[in-house]
């Protein structure tokens, strides 16, 4: 045995070596060891970590690793903090040089490596937690705190080194945001520096990686900002997870200011999460800004704390012993003080914190309010010329459908047009007919787990100002110069915002420029074709790198725009979405997107679903001067008015457009769990439907493209198809717009499902019950399943070699006791309707679902009833009467929030 050091003079690693590769494992070891030795600690030796593998399972069993223990003293030349910020640089260099060695997957792992905690975990269940580490059933073995783990993973593969807690926290949630928090992670990269680790910050970078999960990142992230600034604790969480402060009443102006200027610094990681943390002088937990995790704590009369996602952990704690008893609430935080030994109320860490700089007058004087700008720089009223309007609609993919029925009610009403369930329209990569780039992607969905937020009923929690342009270092200390930013209150900016952006330069109080742009055109020449088009995409990426660059011995712009207002006749425009996507992910790999802001002057983005993937790429505003420009004609045509009854002035018509887009924003980034604009954008939240590699490589790097489909190639033919419709060779006049069916059937334009040809047999198979109508009616729609989905391109293999007895095959009638219908409501279908699924299911000896819309009590003991009952969040009906007559109860956990699972 070997006496060690006084507490906080040594630090202790439990370390995981790959079974069966010793080679690796002393090499690892030494490395540790120089490591150590060249900044200048004591090294005092390993120890092996007793264990009993009996209870394992096979995979645990087949991936366990060896676990042995590092110990290293602080030889007296550095303070608790910088020993702390030693065993930092050791682990991250020992870890990054195993990687280049081994790759990220070679089992070595160091779970830990401080002089305040020790990191005990596996890929095992939380009773084989203790049973398999024998330190922990040691009596001497003794701490004054312990932060436990006992959930399993849902979205990443488990693993012994994924298990929880990490090095500084443990998390029950998601966080919705990753994509977007890594990258812009990685890019900070190039302007970060520790005024402690100076030129050598890089040996800490990057601090998010691939091989992590989602906690793994955000544990990482917390770790760097904990020990590499001067921050606490407390403060670096405050700063991932902020409360909801944007339009929140009840927070003070020093912390709404605090939270304000953070904003500046970094974007919220966000989604439903509960984050226990510890650096081994503060414990504590937080809950997102909404509250969609479970969190209760109890402080005992003998001063012990518990604090947990679920009551009743220490089934042994009687009620009388227990002092206080009370819950965590949305956005707040938990914390005991070792040092002061006792437990800090979340009022008083976050006045404290947010009281420890002049954050309310850094922010008010240096954060720019385009809105204010905009206002203050007299830009005049921009004229439209509506005599070239048509050509503009045909040449950025506009139809008269869309103008009719989706702009035409945003203009009017300030909301989305509704529509019934179901595109039953082509996919993009199927359809004929030229498609956009955006409706390519679809969003995903939060998992089951992760409750959508209601944007109406919470808005509270939602937001969608961001702070833009030039980021300043996140690692050193707190400055006005970190909130010199530009504030936009909306991402759909006016006209005379993006000509305010376009033609002036914001000054500061000396003079000196504080905001400027360079507008980068996104045009290319129509007879240059395909390889024009890819010139054109890494001219403009070069062109962004240049203008943040800025010339020798000049500083660069602050925000580029990337325009098509030179598209015409002899010049195609690069798609919006594909522009902000490459210069994105350009400026992301070269370390340089936190120097400036990306805004779009684009054409072609006109509905929700343009913007929502515009800013889920990277984009910081985009100006959608057609959509604005056929609004205003509209209104000059007299179609508004005719639709409202009222007249408007064009300025009220667009406003009522841009609160449109941002409620649609709003409900678009609630389904995937996110609240704030801020950390939507850049997250790539989407699958791509059909878009080959070649460009999701290049402009939307790391989005699951499953099936490939459209390249370069087939986007240019769509683009020219739709510059062919804006100038068509026949030149008289203007061209009337396109109306290519998408939202409506039309003979001759876009394949749907649904086809008045069927839909005439099916009511012929429907009211005279004939096989030969219903068989055509099936013929038509297979015919169709082909042109517009993926499951319509597969095909059966048939190998009479291969075929089997028909006696060996289920009977029909055994088959269909498995089928059951949709859930469809009393009320979204008439009583017969409903009654008649029910009939012919019971008939058939299957199930029919009653929906959300309950049943008549009349029908439960006949062949009407329903044998699945659905139960909904606030609905009607739903009584143990009505429950005890079901075969099975179906529960719908969030309102008609996630598409293919009803809720």
């Amino acid at each position: 045995s070997t006496d060690l050091p006084k507490q906080g003079d040594y630090a202790v690693a439990n370390v995981f070596f790959a079974p069966k590769n010793e080679k690796a494992m002393l090499e690892n070891k030494q490395r540790m060891q120089r490591l150590a030795k060249e900044r200048g600690m004591k090294f005092i030796g390993w120890r092996p970590v007793p264990t009993d593998s009996s209870m394992l399972g096979r995979d645990p069993l087949d991936s366990e690793p060896v676990t042995e223990q590092f110990f290293v003293a602080n030889a007296g030349n550095y303070t608790k903090r910088q020993f702390e910020q030693e065993l930092l640089r050791i682990r991250k260099v020992s870890e990054s040089e195993a990687a280049v060695q081994y790759g990220h997957e070679s089992g070595f792992y160091i779970n830990s490596l401080t002089g305040q905690t020790i990191t005990y975990k596996g890929q095992l269940t939380p009773e084989q937690v203790s049973q398999y580490y024998l330190d922990l059933k040691d009596p001497s073995f003794i701490s004054h705190m312990s932060l436990v783990h006992s959930r399993f993973s849902t979205n990443t593969f488990p693993s012994w080194e994924r298990a929880q807690p990490i090095r500084m926290m443990c998390h029950n949630g998601e966080i919705n945001t990753l994509r977007g928090n890594k990258n812009w992670m990685y890019s900070r990269g190039g302007i970060m520096g520790s005024d402690y680790f100076g030129d050598e910050t890089s040996q800490l970078l990057p601090a998010t990686g691939d091989h992590m999960s989602d906690s793994g990142n955000f544990d990482s992230v917390l770790e760097l900002m904990a020990k590499a600034t001067e921050r606490s604790l407390p403060e670096c969480v405050m700063m991932m997870i902020p409360e909801a402060w944007q339009d929140n009443h009840n927070l003070s102006e020093t912390k709404k200011s605090f939270y304000e200027y953070n904003s500046a610094i970094m974007e919220p990681w966000d989604g439903p999460a509960m984050v226990a943390f510890t650096d081994g002088r503060y414990i504590g937990a937080t809950l997102d800004r909404n509250g969609l995790r479970p969190s209760r704590y109890y402080v005992t009369k003998d001063d012990h704390v518990v604090l947990s996602s679920e009551i009743g952990v220490i089934p042994e704690l009687k009620d009388e012993d227990v002092k206080i008893k009370y819950r965590l609430e949305p956005g707040k935080m938990f914390l005991v003080d070792f040092e002061t030994q006792r437990i800090v109320p979340d009022d008083e860490i976050k006045e404290s914190v947010a009281a420890g700089e002049p954050y309310q007058e850094w922010v008010k004087n240096n954060m720019i309010d385009l809105e204010k700008w905009t206002a203050e720089s007299g830009i005049e009223k921009t004229k439209l010329d509506f005599n070239t309007t048509n050509r503009r609609l045909n040449l950025f993919g506009f139809s008269q459908e869309k103008i009719e029925m989706l702009l035409l009610p945003m203009a009017v009403g300030g909301k989305e047009a509704l529509g019934s369930m179901g595109n039953d329209a082509a996919l993009a990569v199927l359809s004929e007919k030229p498609r956009q780039v955006n409706d390519y992607f679809k969003q995903l969905f939060a998992q089951v787990t992760n409750p959508p937020i209601d944007p109406i009923r919470e808005e509270i929690v939602m937001s969608l100002v961001c702070p833009v342009g030039p980021e300043q270092n996140l690692l050193a200390p707190a400055s006005a110069k970190h909130c010199e930013r530009l504030v936009v209150r909306h991402p759909l900016l006016t006209l005379e915002e993006m000509n305010t952006l376009k033609s002036k330069k914001f000054a500061r109080a000396d003079g000196t420029t504080a905001f400027s742009t360079q507008v980068i055109d996104t045009t290319f020449p129509v007879d240059l074709g395909v390889d024009g088009m890819l010139q054109a995409l890494e001219r403009i990426c070069d062109e962004a790198a240049d203008a943040i660059q800025g010339n020798l011995g000049e500083s660069g712009v602050q925000a580029v725009i990337l325009s098509d207002r030179l598209a015409g006749s002899d010049r195609m425009a690069l798609p919006s979405l594909v522009a902000v996507g490459a210069v994105h992910q350009h400026l992301l790999k070269t370390q340089q997107r936190p120097k400036a802001a990306i805004f779009a002057e684009g054409g072609d983005a006109k509905e929700v679903h343009d913007f929502a993937t515009l800013v889920g790429y990277g984009c910081d505003g985009v100006c959608p001067y057609v959509a604005y420009e056929a609004i205003c004609k509209m209104n000059a045509d007299g179609l508004i008015e005719a639709k409202s009854g009222k007249p408007f002035s064009d300025e009220e018509v667009i406003a009522n457009y841009r609160n449109a887009a941002a409620k649609g924003l709003l409900k678009v980034m609630s389904k995937m769990g996110i609240s704030t604009l801020q950390s939507y954008k850049g997250a790539q939240v989407f699958e791509a439907v059909g878009l080959a590699e070649e460009i999701v490589d290049r402009c939307f790097t790391g989005t699951t493209t499953r099936i490939q489909g459209t390249g370069f190639e087939a986007l240019y033919r769509d683009l020219k198809r739709f510059h062919d419709a804006a100038h068509p060779d026949v030149n008289e006049g203007s061209p009337l717009v396109r109306n290519d069916g998408q939202l409506n059937y039309r003979t001759g334009e876009e394949a749907h499902l649904n086809t008045p040809q069927g839909m005439v047999n099916l009511q012929l198979a429907a009211r005279t019950n004939s096989r030969d109508a219903y068989k055509e009616f099936a013929r038509l729609t297979n015919e169709q399943n082909k042109k517009v989905t993926l499951r319509g391109q597969l095909k059966f293999k048939f190998d009479p070699s291969r075929s089997i007895s028909i006696d060996e095959v289920e009977p029909a009638s055994e088959i269909v006791k498995r089928f059951a219908t949709g859930a469809m409501s009393l009320g979204s279908i008439s009583r017969e309707a409903h009654e008649t699924l029910a009939v012919a299911m019971n008939a058939l000896g299957a199930r029919s679902n009653t929906g959300e819309g309950g049943e008549d009590p009349a029908r439960f003991l006949d062949n009407r009833r329903s044998a699945i009952k659905q139960v909904a969040s606030g609905r009607f009906g739903v009584t143990s009467h009505y429950l005890a007559n079901s075969d099975q109860i179906q529960i719908k956990m969030a309102q008609g929030a996630k598409p293919g699972e009803g809720g």
